[in-house]
């Protein structure tokens, strides 16, 4: 039984920062990729950024560079480092696991059916 656990949501002034984890227990594969995505009441999930299991990363285009994602696997944590926060990064976030093996492109790993999913943490910047 897979289990995603997100923490670090709350609420911080535009311009702020915030540091989200994401634990994960049970049998997981640790070579396939994890990702945050991101999604308001009334609007369609977006991706915020993914990690293969040699952290290469990529980000969605909105990032601009603000925030940076991170994986150890060692310690069964997926991070996402968030700062120059802005109102419209108000959302629940996700974390999702069980991933692609890698990818050639930003379609290949934010369009991807991961398996497992965690049950969101809030996040408002006012």
């Amino acid at each position: 039984h897979v289990q995603l656990v997100e923490s670090g949501g709350g609420s911080v002034q535009a311009g702020g920062s915030l540091i989200l984890s994401c634990t994960f227990s049970g049998a997981t594969h640790s070579r396939r990729c994890m990702a945050w995505f991101r999604q308001v009441p009334g609007k369609g999930r977006e991706a915020v950024a993914a990690a293969d299991a040699d952290r290469r990363t990529i980000y969605g285009d909105f990032v601009e560079g603000r925030f940076t994602i991170d994986r150890d696997n060692a310690k069964n944590t997926l991070y996402l480092q968030m700062s120059s926060l802005k109102p419209e990064d108000t959302a629940v976030y996700y974390c999702a696991a069980d991933g692609p093996r890698g990818y050639n492109s930003d379609y290949d790993v934010f369009y991807y059916e991961y398996n497992y999913w965690g049950q969101g943490t809030q996040v408002t910047v006012s």
